[in-house]
């Protein structure tokens, strides 16, 4: 049976030699017509967002096209320091030699987004395949119909089909792409997709970047400022309703804190959610839940909590048909329910007092690695005893989510919570392959030392550059 998109896929493919050897000025015209399109048609993205998952249009200026163009920004204004061959140090044991890594593109690029920031998780993987020269073929979300429709509308706007193309579909035509034998794979979305996505690709040895997800613990010391770190905590966890994959998953605070974490959470999730009053399902600032099935899912694990004695101690009321949920904070939680083993992707947060920090780092370590780890305490002990004791993809001290825009740190995962990493000069280097090229001198090398035969001298000189080489 004929893949249905082999056709674009050859197009691309014979495009793709052509591009190794474009200049980084038809690089950087890409970025500047993509950038160009995006801000002369905010609009366009604002109403497709608000469509698919009723985001405010500021809420998508600083979660979906700020996101992107600050990408786009960080690539012209670094882009030929990025692409420029790095040359390194022969050493002792190959001094008359040149040699240097030169980052050259990959080739053809499959790019899949989930539905949670349908343009940002797009847009952002594009502009670093962009960057590195590639051609891309783009897959959005069959969830947020109307973002995926703008996808297709600015793409056939800006490039030719032979460079970046839309296809458009669910499952199947998922499935169809993950055949072909791509050059590189930027996925975002579940671990359990991720590894569909892996084992198809190793068919092809198709190299990956994996963007997907898990639990993300956050832990709440005696000494933190318990209301700072509310505020934070409310923001990053209940901004999109929770569908943000390195959002604060669940937390771990001290007795000594807890009270005061709670009343201030309370409050900051009407002050920063339901600001003039009209109630969580009415407030323009607060966005909804991508599908009712998704808002089920999130419903039964509230209840089978509450079922097994969790206390609500703020939040609770949901709309299943309208894909509402409140902001909902859970304490009191037994670790056998769902709400503390799944990743929840919801407005939903479970608490936790511990005693013993150890027995925290200890549960942190004993599970599969997060995207993202959240500490809040002033100590500087303890900074340093979880910042070593752990592993996450990422990790913020005293603030959540902000670490993924930081234009000079790498974003992704460890193990289950990704592979591989993005944005900035990462995301630049994962859609390139690092060539080394070694240029040798003719005549009298070092190399013709270790040519046979092999007579005293060279032994001598072996058995020396082992020990000190």
């Amino acid at each position: 049976m004929v893949n249905q998109f082999q056709s674009q896929f050859d197009k691309q493919k014979s495009k793709s030699l052509e591009l190794r050897t474009e200049s980084i000025a038809i690089r950087r015209s890409r970025l500047k017509s993509l950038k160009n399109w995006i801000l002369k048609n905010k609009d366009k993205i604002r109403s497709a967002l608000h469509t698919d998952l009723r985001k405010s249009a500021t809420d998508t200026d600083i979660s979906e096209i700020f996101t992107v163009t600050t990408e786009i920004n960080d690539a012209l204004n670094h882009l030929h320091q990025w692409a420029r061959p790095q040359h390194v140090s022969p050493g002792m044991t190959y001094l008359g030699t040149s040699a240097k890594v030169r980052p050259e593109p990959k080739g053809v690029c499959l790019i899949i987004a989930p539905w949670n920031f349908p343009f940002n998780l797009i847009g952002s993987p594009l502009v670093s395949c962009l960057a590195a020269g590639n051609t891309a073929i783009l897959k959005p979300s069959e969830h947020t119909p109307a973002t995926s429709k703008m996808i297709k509308e600015m793409v056939e706007d800006i490039f030719e089909p032979e460079v970046v193309t839309v296809a458009e579909g669910a499952v199947p035509e998922t499935t169809a792409l993950l055949e072909l034998p791509f050059d590189h794979i930027f996925f975002t979305g579940s671990t359990n997709v991720g590894k569909i996505v892996m084992a198809a690709a190793a068919k092809n040895l198709s190299s990956v970047t994996l963007e997907l997800g898990g639990k993300s613990p956050v832990i709440i010391d005696e000494t933190a400022n318990a209301d700072d770190a509310a505020r934070k905590i409310v923001w990053g966890r209940f901004t999109n309703n929770g569908q943000t994959c390195i959002a604060p998953d669940y937390i771990f605070i001290n007795e000594k804190v807890k009270n005061k974490f709670i009343a201030s959470a309370k409050k900051y999730v009407s002050q920063l959610f339901d600001s003039k009053g009209q109630g969580m399902a009415n407030a323009d600032d607060y966005s909804r839940l991508v599908h009712s099935n998704h808002a089920r899912r999130l419903v039964d694990i509230l209840e089978e909590a509450t079922n097994f004695g969790a206390k609500i101690e703020f939040g609770g009321e949901y709309q299943v048909d309208n894909k509402f949920i409140e902001p909902t904070l859970l304490s009191n939680i037994d670790e056998s329910n769902r709400i503390w083993q799944e990743e929840i992707f919801g407005p939903i947060m479970p608490l936790k007092v511990y005693d013993n920090i150890d027995q925290v780092i200890d549960h942190i370590n004993q599970n599969e690695k997060p995207l993202s780890l959240y500490l809040f305490s002033t100590s500087r002990k303890m900074k340093k005893k979880i910042t070593k004791a752990t592993s996450a993809g990422s990790m913020a001290i005293n603030d959540v989510v902000v670490q993924y825009a930081h234009p000079n740190l790498p974003f992704g995962g460890v193990n289950h919570s990704g592979i591989g990493k993005s944005h900035g000069r990462y995301g630049f280097l994962e859609f390139s392959n690092q060539k080394s090229v070694l240029s040798q001198r003719i005549g009298l090398t070092n190399a013709l030392l270790f040519y046979p035969p092999f007579n005293g001298f060279k032994k001598w000189v072996v058995s020396f550059l082992i020990k000190w080489f």
